[in-house]
């Protein structure tokens, strides 16, 4: 496992999940709370490893628009050295449509959901996206 500097790896994986929206191409209000610093659940031993992730999102667009971002998502990532590892829906009771990616050499795995309001009726449509960074040892 690296050993790697925490705030390098936020900013990689923020310039991650900025190549993801750019790949959406959506004019709508995107949530962004920044890259945060995680414990790697992936590792057994009792050394301090962690993992770097950044969770957005984008709403208040029309579901039809979304489902173009969608596809120009699945279109884009192995355009630029991701593999689509997941391409359905997800285990929710709605189904929504969800792609998972690993980025080349692995460096960072990429969770996009679309979620409807038409089957969520309670909260807006929105796109949801978790980009996470492989495991790492702090400096």
């Amino acid at each position: 496992m690296k050993v790697r500097d925490g705030d390098t790896v936020k900013a990689e994986t923020e310039q991650a999940s900025s190549q993801i929206l750019e790949m959406m191409a959506l004019k709508g209000k995107v949530t962004d709370t920044g890259a945060m610093a995680m414990g790697c659940t992936d590792d057994d031993s009792d050394e301090e490893v962690y993992r770097a992730r950044h969770s957005w999102s984008v709403y208040q667009v029309p579901v039809a628009d979304m489902e173009k971002a969608m596809n120009r998502v699945r279109d884009g990532l192995p355009k630029k050295g991701w593999k689509i590892v997941k391409d359905g829906v997800d285990d929710s009771p709605a189904k929504s449509p969800q792609i998972i990616a690993e980025s080349k050499g692995k460096e960072f795995a990429v969770d996009v959901r679309l979620y409807d309001e038409r089957k969520y009726s309670d909260n807006p449509s929105l796109i949801k996206v978790a980009v996470e960074s492989a495991c790492y040892r702090s400096k």
